[in-house]
């Protein structure tokens, strides 16, 4: 039976390779048994944590304004006549006093010249009147002449002495309806488009203006903020919650860009708008290059007032749980981190302003709450402290096999 050997050798090999499994599969169990020690055998998280201190922290509010210019004037005349000639340029920058209409002066300046002559007449007459007068006075005294047309001759000059005021007065008029035949720029400001040409008449009581002036540096925005708002921000200024400070205001522009200057607060309407519930601050801005124009929408910027109280917290700090109420991780007793529900409503800066829920001297994580949970224990140190790597824990592999 010549095929006995072979089968014998076949055996032989197949038990040889069943005892090199088992080995290996011994080997691979202790590997795993000393990973999972490791892995069972985690250490104490590291955190980096600030301690609370009281900030204070502006109380900015965001409303919508519109922009109005600083000044308007409406050029209008003062006599009536026919426009003779424009000297300015729509859409440019006048002065204060410069020319910009003239009037057909003929009528005026003959006028002027009438009253100065009256008012040469009536200086005649007055001057002639003193004289009788005078003359009159010492007869009458000796009774010269009769007391009655000494009288008579001192009412005369009084009256001549008043008629030259008289014709004084109106030539003071004439002159100064002969000036306003040249029409002058009441402000400083652009001059928008002329409502009226060469040639045509105009009267000292139309309704329309000749143009209009608008001072455009410095720039008025109006403000509206709700009286519920503002009713809010005096209680909390009575009760002492908040101090007042200086507003000042920045702007966004309607398209979305920060307008690059700063304006102040100037006043705030003392009464309520009836029909939209709002009351009216007005702020300054400065507009060198121009860039704001009346009636544009803008939003404000400004705090009003400050909260002295207030906590300053990281953002990276606060967690939301499944509402989206805020939360945040402190260092408790025992170097344990506990959740605790805060009120974080608004930000300045990369920080959330807390309102309630944290007290002064608690230790709030900031750094590495992706492995913090509720009552673990930490390992607290400062925030920014450098981060320290120990030895891994567990057993070591001390061999290659089994």
């Amino acid at each position: 039976m010549p095929f006995l050997p072979d089968r014998r050798a076949a055996r032989s090999a197949l038990a040889a390779a069943s005892l090199s499994l088992l080995v290996l599969a011994g080997c691979g169990a202790r590997d795993d048994a000393a990973k999972g020690g490791r892995r069972g055998q985690q250490g104490t998280p590291e955190v980096g944590y600030i301690e609370i201190k009281t900030a204070t922290v502006p109380l900015v509010t965001e409303l919508a304004g519109r922009t109005n210019a600083y000044q308007i004037s409406e050029v209008r005349p003062q006599v009536s006549g026919i426009i003779r000639k424009r000297f300015f340029t729509e859409g440019s920058t006048v002065k204060k006093g410069q020319p910009l209409y003239q009037i057909d002066p003929s009528l005026y300046r003959a006028a002027t010249n009438q009253a100065a002559a009256n008012l040469s007449s009536a200086q005649a007459s007055a001057e002639a009147a003193k004289v009788k007068a005078d003359r009159y006075a010492p007869l009458a005294k000796e009774q010269a002449v009769a007391a009655q047309d000494y009288t008579d001759a001192l009412a005369a000059s009084r009256q001549a002495s008043a008629a030259v005021a008289q014709n004084r007065a109106a030539l003071d008029t004439a002159k100064i309806n002969l000036r306003f035949t040249t029409v002058p720029a009441p402000i400083t400001g652009k001059i928008g488009r002329s409502l009226f040409t060469e040639g045509a008449l105009v009267t000292n009581n139309q309704t329309d203006p000749l143009a209009v002036i608008s001072t455009l540096d410095p720039m008025y925005v109006d403000i509206q903020q709700s009286s519920a708002d503002l009713l809010r921000l005096r209680r909390a200024l009575s009760g002492g919650g908040a101090v007042p400070t200086k507003a000042e205001v920045h702007l966004k522009l309607e398209d979305g860009s920060d307008y690059g200057y700063v304006g102040s607060v100037e006043f705030s309407e003392a009464t309520v708008d009836t029909t939209t519930g709002t009351v009216t601050l007005r702020a300054r801005f400065p507009t060198p290059q121009g860039l704001l124009l009346p009636g544009m929408f803008v939003r404000a910027e400004f705090a009003q007032a400050s909260d002295p109280n207030a906590f300053l917290i990281p953002q990276t700090a606060v967690v939301r749980d499944p509402k989206g109420n805020a939360q945040v991780y402190i260092v408790g007793p025992g170097n344990k981190a506990v959740l605790r529900d805060v009120v974080a409503t608004r930000t300045v800066g990369t920080n959330w302003v807390v309102t309630s829920g944290l007290q002064v001297g608690d230790k709030v994580i900031t750094e590495g709450i992706g492995k913090v949970k509720a009552d673990q224990p930490v390992k607290p140190v400062p925030a920014g402290s450098p981060q320290r790597i120990g030895a891994p824990q567990g057993g070591k592999r001390t061999g290659k096999g089994g």
